[in-house]
């Protein structure tokens, strides 16, 4: 790997971190939201979904722009865009105005994963390898997401978390412009042709990796929207001295480290094996997990929440290496959109379903029904591996 490609994987890598910091902050705030604001779950149910929408609607045009005007731009935008809407949410003064600055930072953030991801896959020539890292460092702000908030929310205030992660991305904006190379087409189109699938587009695959992944996001944005406050309603006897509103925070960290686990062994797996042939047994994995989640407390929870962290995470690396098999180098900007479009756009409906699910029945038939939604995926990815 040569020194272009690790500045493109630590830029990259630290703006992953920091999206996903950003993102999860705000599951980990409910039991504070909704003592602030004596507002209920189904409400910040919506307010999770409307913001992570957001999140997912703004990709297909980013993954257009790619094409036009190249991932480094973007990320720029991303990078001071996403500055900019944290700090907005920092010094909210009202509900509405709090729901504001959420969406909005949902919208700006939307942005990177199609700028992200197509600048690794063009400019990596590893890019399993380089999916993998570029994983770990999202794990590891989705670990740092939760904690963070909930640290700094009982020392300080719930506010910090963004204010800081606002200044983190602007720094990360000016390294940016001044260290990752300008675009240069021609050279990405090298390195593209010497990978496989870079001259195709498998329209039927991919169509069924589409949906394998929107039914992945529906579980993704299921569980990391209610375990925090699933975490603090059903360990009550574990580490009693703990606070609730803490334990919403280092539980959910604990299992998004897990995670990082999970991402270094899908690139492991989808270096050696065949990615497409291994995908059904991936999710299969995740099912029991979701459903001992859901029977589970106190200290079987964690552990179990931990294995769903490695089952779950380990499908990313093998998922975003999939998309530059079965498309054109020409139009991975927009595959990677579309995908990120259904599974964190669509996908985030989940969290509204959920709420209405936690507060009529409790949190415990959330995590049971995302275990009987995965079923259909390991038919539907099966279906990928016929049409490859």
């Amino acid at each position: 790997m040569n020194r272009k490609e690790k500045i493109i994987l630590t830029i990259t890598g630290g703006a992953h971190l920091s999206v996903h910091a950003l993102m999860l902050a705000l599951p980990s705030l409910i039991p504070i939201f909704m003592r602030e604001f004596n507002i209920g779950i189904d409400v910040l149910g919506v307010v999770v979904t409307i913001s992570a929408f957001m999140f997912g609607i703004g990709a297909i045009p980013s993954g257009w722009l790619e094409s036009k005007i190249g991932g480094k731009t973007l990320l720029i935008l991303y990078l001071f865009g996403s500055s900019f809407s944290a700090i907005l949410v920092s010094i909210s003064n009202s509900f509405y105005l709090l729901v504001f600055g959420l969406g909005l930072l949902g919208l700006s953030s939307s942005i990177y994963h199609p700028a992200g991801l197509t600048l690794i896959s063009n400019r990596v020539h590893h890019i399993t390898k380089g999916m993998a890292v570029h994983g770990v460092f999202g794990s590891t702000g989705s670990a740092i997401g939760p904690i963070l908030a909930t640290t700094l929310a009982l020392f300080i205030s719930w506010r910090a978390s963004y204010a800081i992660l606002g200044l983190f991305n602007c720094a990360l904006g000016i390294a940016s412009i001044l260290l990752i190379p300008s675009r240069n087409k021609a050279k990405d189109i090298e390195i593209m042709d010497n990978k496989k699938g870079a001259n195709k587009t498998n329209r039927i695959a991919l169509l069924f990796f589409y949906i394998t992944n929107l039914i992945m996001g529906f579980v993704y944005y299921g569980f990391t929207t209610f375990m925090p406050i699933h975490f603090a309603e059903n360990t009550k006897e574990f580490l009693p001295f703990i606070p609730d509103t803490m334990k919403a925070g280092i539980f959910p960290s604990f299992v998004f480290l897990s995670g990082i686990i999970g991402q270094i062994i899908g690139g492991k797996l989808g270096t050696r094996f065949n990615r497409i042939g291994i995908l059904p047994y991936i999710i299969a994995i995740n099912i029991p997990f979701l459903l001992l989640m859901s029977y589970t407390k106190g200290i079987l929870l964690i552990f179990c929440s931990l294995g769903l962290g490695m089952a779950y995470f380990s499908s990313q690396p093998i998922s975003n290496t999939i998309i530059a098999d079965l498309t054109h180098s020409n139009n991975r900007g927009i595959g990677y959109g579309i995908n990120f479009f259904l599974s964190m756009g669509i996908g985030s409906v989940a969290a509204m379903a959920g709420g209405v699910l936690a507060i009529n029945y409790g949190t415990t038939i959330v995590f049971l029904s995302l275990g009987f939604l995965l079923i259909p995926a390991i038919f539907t990815s099966y279906i990928i591996i016929l049409k490859s």
